[in-house]
């Protein structure tokens, strides 16, 4: 990893435990950071503040952050990651300067931040991503699942043209149109949304998937897929193709599998593209029990 600036070993102070005593502060560890951060993002979004003890802005930054978690009462949580104890972890997010400060949401990280800002600042980073005051992120919505996809759309459009002004049932009915099979319709349903949008749980999904079927563009059938494989284990190309196309077909366990030998074997292939691959297809998925199995792969793979 690339080291951060730091003060000389000599002018270092003894480093005294730290004392998270609120609730929504604590300490993130290697050992408990895919439960506590990446899992647990999936209900409450996770501020993690990645600092180190001779790092003096790091000081200036931790009671601002603290403070907050405090004051919005469990919209979001704080988790502190001491970079000299954690390499492993600042590595994994390429941590090169200090203080470095990462949001995850919905089991993905969304956005952050480096050095030290006014409180005010923090407050419009955590507004813009939906994070207010008191409030914890409200469960999503889901389509009824006893109607049809087609069913769906048409109730949709019938409700929308009776009220014109109520964007987030465009947003319904972009996802029927997926589960349509309809990727263009959905995609331009979607784009037509307010920006406020853009963060939206549901919103993310969909757009997971739209990237799911875009990858799939031009690309072989699943049997010419398999047999590429099953030739050439190493061909990761068709590999991450056949896991794509697994997952669209609904044998998800199986997709996950392919992108989770991809990690395994050749973790930088394509930039990191299983890992990236996984997080997506967590987000598209309904299955808690499946997503959280595989989660568990994946961090014992990366950590």
């Amino acid at each position: 990893m690339n080291r951060y600036p730091r003060e000389p070993t000599s002018r270092r102070p003894f480093k005294e435990p730290l004392m998270a005593e609120s609730s929504h502060v604590f300490d993130a560890t290697q050992t408990n950071f895919e439960r506590e951060v990446i899992q647990a993002s999936l209900q409450t979004p996770v501020l993690v503040d990645f600092w180190a003890e001779w790092c003096g802005p790091c000081k200036q930054l931790k009671p601002v952050l603290e403070k907050l978690a405090d004051e919005y009462g469990g919209a979001f949580r704080l988790a502190k990651v001491d970079t000299d104890a954690e390499m492993q972890l600042a590595s994994i997010f390429g941590i090169r300067s200090l203080p470095t400060v990462v949001l995850l949401k919905e089991g993905q990280m969304v956005d952050g931040f480096m050095g030290v800002v006014p409180e005010g600042h923090v407050r419009e980073f955590l507004a813009k991503h939906g994070i207010v005051p008191g409030e914890a992120e409200p469960d999503v919505e889901r389509i009824d699942t006893d109607e049809s996809p087609a069913e769906a759309v048409n109730r949709l459009q019938q409700e929308i043209a009776a009220q014109p002004d109520k964007p987030e049932l465009k947003l319904d009915l972009a996802l029927a149109l997926m589960q349509a099979g309809n990727a263009a319709a959905a995609e331009a349903e979607l784009d037509s949304l307010p920006a406020k949008f853009a963060s939206d749980a549901k919103a993310v999904r969909l757009r997971g998937q739209l990237d799911f079927a875009r990858a799939l563009e031009g690309a072989p059938a699943l049997a010419e897929l398999r047999a590429r494989v099953e030739q050439e284990p190493a061909d990761f190309a068709a590999r991450d193709l056949l896991g794509v196309r697994l997952l669209l077909a609904g044998d998800a366990a199986a997709g996950l599998d392919q992108f989770l030998h991809i990690l395994k074997t050749q973790r930088d292939w394509q930039d990191g593209q299983a890992r990236k691959r996984l997080i997506a297809a967590f987000n598209v998925l309904d299955d808690a029990d499946l997503v959280s199995t595989y989660r568990r792969k994946m961090a014992a793979v990366l950590f």
